[in-house]
């Protein structure tokens, strides 16, 4: 039997920001498709441990944007970030699934996706309890 994922916040939390930690240093080293592929791995964290926080029941899910919707029955202000995490889950999805055609992320367009990430995650911080 498989182990079982955490439901502790603070395990996720943990994960997130050390993901965090990765997009900032693959960005260092001009790999840009590591790092969009590393932010979206923080946000899916950092967004799990903000529902954990809430009682939330454990899903594996790499959507942003539905894990988005589960975290807005708690806090209404934040579908403000719905259009930095549609994006961002895009770069779940490209880095993982084959497409029949390239797509290359730039160094820039991961930094905008970072700063727009930013400012959700200060809000989930700020919302574990």
């Amino acid at each position: 039997m498989p182990p079982k994922e955490s439901r502790y916040p603070n395990d996720w939390l943990a994960l997130a920001e050390k993901d965090l930690l990765r997009v900032t240093r693959s960005l260092r080293d001009k790999d840009p498709e590591l790092a969009a592929f590393c932010l979206q791995q923080a946000v899916e964290k950092f967004l799990k441990a903000y529902l954990l926080s809430k009682g939330w029941k454990l899903r594996r899910i790499h959507d942003l944007e539905a894990l988005l919707d589960d975290a807005i029955a708690y806090d209404s202000s934040l579908d403000q970030f719905r259009n930095a995490c549609q994006k961002i889950t895009n770069y779940y999805v490209v880095e993982r699934y084959p497409l029949t055609v390239e797509a290359e992320f730039t160094a820039d367009e991961v930094r905008t996706s970072l700063e727009a990430a930013g400012q959700l995650i200060e809000k989930l911080r700020r919302g574990i309890r």
